[in-house]
């Protein structure tokens, strides 16, 4: 049995973060079974990719050039497949990046195994590998293993340590004709770094509540401060921003409505479980179907006018009691 690992560069030539944390896994698995590691890295420039990762101890192959430097499913899937039929993996691990999301299905199909993405752990138990996935809004971990042949598996963020081990990579160049690809790359927009609210990697989640949208003392709503003092906050902290159901959803029910707040940023029981270090609730109530999504959150901090509040019971480390608006004001002075 061959276990391949799957990577492609990011802009500036290196791996992301992810990458890192699925080449933990997929080393570990071929180390448990006593079997080869082969990695096969895609991208413009891909000599430094492979060199940050050189201490894993494998082989190494390649697909370099122009044509692999940006993300299209057609030359992502031709290199893939390339590698795969250089190597003959019996397993091919990658992380669930938004590019090996497209094509990774293709490759099973094109080599005839099987494909499960998303997973949140692979590990060897009792001599054979066994995935593991995250089920009903991550409240339940199932496990599952195959029989079919090459078994095709991608990773999400945060199921491993990123791995470290840098070294000299001897890359087997491997060549693709993308000659009949018809889609081109026009160019590439970044959203710049105030612009983007979701931040994944951040190490603070915000979280607004419905209070931010609510009448305040003076009888009146102030959807523009609040606008205003969130999103200072957010500038000066790079923090990630989230939102409860309940604010998300007074768009459709014609309330007033934080212009930058889409269900995208959701979380709780029916949105994202994000896995920040640290997390501040403004506005929320706590209860239990917002803290589900919480329970990965290291160290939970609430602001709510009410002592007596969901988060006060037991569910986060600290709660100040007091208003949001005050209280992000003077935070937002300090910062």
């Amino acid at each position: 049995m061959t276990v391949l690992y799957l990577a492609h560069t990011e802009c500036d030539n290196t791996l992301h973060k992810s990458a890192l944390e699925a080449l933990t896994v997929a080393k570990a698995l071929a180390d448990d079974l006593g079997e080869d590691l082969a990695v096969g890295v895609i991208g413009g420039d891909i000599q430094a990719a492979a060199d940050s990762v050189a201490g894993c101890g494998a082989t190494f192959y390649g697909v370099a050039g122009a044509d692999f430097a940006e993300g299209r499913y057609a030359s992502d899937l031709a290199a893939a497949e390339a590698i795969a039929k250089a190597v003959n993996p019996d397993l091919v691990i990658a992380p669930a990046t938004s590019r090996f999301s497209r094509a990774l299905p293709g490759l099973a199909v094109r080599l005839g195994g099987r494909v499960d993405t998303h997973l949140s752990g692979f590990a060897a138990e009792d001599g054979k590998p066994v995935a593991r996935r995250w089920f009903y809004r991550q409240r339940m971990e199932g496990t599952l293993t195959r029989d079919e042949r090459p078994w095709i598996v991608t990773l999400d963020s945060g199921c491993a340590a990123a791995f470290s081990g840098a070294g000299t990579a001897d890359v087997e160049a491997v060549s693709v004709d993308v000659s009949g690809v018809r889609t081109k790359v026009a160019g590439v927009e970044c959203v710049s770094e105030d612009a983007q609210t979701i931040r994944p990697d951040a190490e603070l989640l915000f979280v607004a509540g419905a209070g931010w949208t609510k009448k305040q003392a003076d009888g009146a709503t102030h959807v523009d401060e609040a606008e205003a003092t969130i999103q200072a906050f957010l500038g000066g902290t790079k923090a990630s921003l989230g939102s409860s159901k309940s604010l998300v959803d007074i768009s459709g029910e014609g309330g007033a409505v934080i212009s930058f707040l889409t269900h995208m940023h959701q979380v709780g029981q029916t949105g994202a479980t994000p896995r920040h270090a640290k997390g501040l609730s403004t506005c929320c109530h706590g209860e239990e179907p917002h803290v589900v999504g919480w329970r990965f959150i290291n160290e939970r901090r609430a602001v709510n006018t009410d002592a007596g509040c969901g988060w006060a019971q037991g569910k986060c480390d600290v709660l100040y009691v007091g208003d949001a608006f005050a209280i992000m004001k003077k935070v937002n002075e300090l910062l």
